[in-house]
């Protein structure tokens, strides 16, 4: 589902099942309870340290209690168990993520040069230790809960592309480009500009891509996309 300015609206959280639930007094206090946003970011802060330093199998509640600096009991009160808590992190990190990535002037006329923003922003949002540790923790577990796999991909890839996809919306009807399927040609965009530079770090590669490299991957991704999609490309030699 999208809403009014075309980012993916995401379904309500879900519980994915974890054994580790909540106390049966603690849920049953919770109607009208976990609303506090400053709280609720209190207790994601902590999640994030622990399930990033740990890992998710190695995380439990009462790690997490302490590292947000709050009961048990208030921790249950916001989230039904650890992959509840979990899912929402993930929604959490990847909307901070999407609105790293797409700070661009939808009337900007120079299209080479705000293609290269949002490619330039969309990898040092990507290559972020913490976007780093969250996929790799949604790839280790999503096999087994596959609702962390589907809210990360909504949140994430999806938002991405359906933001980009406004953009170039805006400029294919300022007949500055000429495409058939916006979705795809973001999709597109977006993975030359990463592909080259983040699959190193992701597997574990010792060092952080060197800044030249990841400027040459995002200029060639630039590049590329304008003369696929680019309004004069048929005509140009």
């Amino acid at each position: 589902m999208m809403d009014r300015d075309g980012d993916i609206a995401l379904e309500p959280r879900q519980a994915i099942g974890s054994q580790e639930s909540a106390p049966s007094d603690a849920h049953e206090g919770a109607s009208g309870a976990g609303q506090d946003p400053e709280k609720r970011n209190q207790i994601l802060a902590g999640a994030r340290q622990v399930f990033f330093d740990r890992g998710f199998d190695a995380a439990s509640m009462g790690d997490i209690a302490r590292a947000a600096g709050v009961s048990k009991g208030t921790l249950y009160v916001y989230f039904e168990n650890k992959d509840d808590l979990f899912a929402e992190l993930v929604s959490s990190e990847c909307c901070e993520t999407a609105e790293r990535m797409f700070v661009v002037d939808p009337d900007e006329e120079d299209l080479e040069a705000a293609l290269t923003k949002i490619g330039r922003s969309f990898v040092a949002a990507i290559l972020r230790p913490s976007s780093i540790a969250l996929l790799r923790t949604v790839i280790a577990i999503s096999g087994k809960f596959p609702d962390v796999g589907r809210r990360f991909f909504e949140a994430g890839p999806c938002a991405g592309i359906s933001r980009l996809s406004v953009f170039l919306r805006i400029k294919v009807e300022q007949g500055l480009l000429d495409i058939d399927d916006v979705d795809q040609a973001a999709s597109q965009f977006l993975t030359l500009c990463k592909d080259g530079v983040t699959i190193p770090v992701l597997v574990g590669a010792p060092d952080a891509p060197d800044p030249a490299a990841v400027e040459k991957s995002v200029r060639g991704a630039v590049r590329v996309f304008l003369r696929a999609y680019g309004s004069d490309r048929r005509t140009a030699p």
